[in-house]
């Protein structure tokens, strides 16, 4: 088994994991760090370019940020360990040994499964940009500037409206930026673009979720009045007034790597869901299916 490692090379927690994991691993495995990776953790370990990497998975240390960084630059499946602050993506909690040690035991056996969840294409005049895991956000470039925004579906013009910005998110994008903008909670499993207003002017406070075969378009209705796109808060783009961004389930994937801790065991902790009390552990396992030690 061939198994990549990123880690978020500004996070000494991080750093460490990797240094662990790559000492751990090597034992039983072929590991390959990213060279981002490999110039901070110090080990005479095989290293590439995350963009030219291939193994049969990815080890991500960090917070969401590097998670999407991952995502957005390597298609291997992903396992994704929290070193950072909220990790709503996360499978596993790095600052506790044993479930960290845990997971690369699992790892190495086989035991998870596989999770897939849509992508966001998008392209501006033909161009096309980085897939989304989250979403794509077109906002004014002007601080305390609206824009007049139109929303187009399958190219026909919907409506417009003034705002800050207009956030077009995934099911997994639901739990992100949209959410701070009064966005609904969408289980992964349920497909569709959600469509949500950043500080709407006159309009009430709603988001759309749109059929995810559709194609989204967004534009800047006033020439020379300019905005910025940007995907996964990883890539930013400019956006002359008058252009429009086209936005549309990716036929790639987003891949992780789940040991059973579902979508809503996750989330508990988290503080955003409508229910509060807590589950005994034996009421909270929602996935029965999931494979487990011999």
């Amino acid at each position: 088994m061939r198994i990549g490692i990123s880690a978020n090379p500004h996070k000494s927690l991080a750093v460490e994991l990797a240094r662990r994991a790559a000492e751990r691993l090597g034992k039983d495995a072929d590991v390959v760090l990213t060279d981002e990776t490999h110039a901070r953790v110090g080990l005479e370990v095989a290293h590439a370019p995350i963009e030219r990497l291939e193994a049969d998975a990815m080890i991500a240390i960090g917070g969401d940020g590097t998670f999407l960084y991952t995502l957005q630059r390597s298609a291997v499946p992903l396992l994704p360990i929290n070193a950072g602050t909220v990790g709503f993506l996360a499978e596993v909690d790095g600052a506790h040994r044993v479930a960290f040690d845990g997971a690369l035991d699992r790892l190495l056996r086989g035991l998870y499964f596989v999770e897939s969840r849509m992508k966001l294409a998008c392209e501006v005049a033909g161009e096309n940009l980085p897939d989304a895991t989250n979403e794509v956000v077109v906002h004014t470039s002007q601080v305390a500037k609206m824009r007049l925004f139109e929303l187009t579906l399958d190219g026909r013009p919907v409506g417009r409206l003034r705002a800050d910005g207009l956030i077009v998110a995934t099911p997994t994008g639901s739990t992100s930026y949209s959410l701070s903008a009064l966005g609904p909670i969408l289980d992964p499993a349920v497909e569709g673009i959600l469509v949500t207003a950043l500080a709407p002017f006159q309009s009430t406070q709603r988001t759309v979720v749109v059929d995810p075969l559709k194609s989204v378009r967004v534009r800047l209705v006033h020439p020379g009045k300019e905005g910025v796109i940007v995907i996964d808060g990883q890539e930013e783009r400019r956006l002359p007034g008058g252009a429009s961004v086209l936005v549309y389930r990716s036929p790639r994937r987003a891949e992780f790597l789940r040991f059973g801790s579902g979508f809503f065991r996750r989330l508990q902790g988290k503080k955003i869901l409508p229910w509060t009390e807590e589950l005994a552990d034996a009421e909270a396992n929602d996935d029965p299916h999931v494979p487990s030690a011999p």
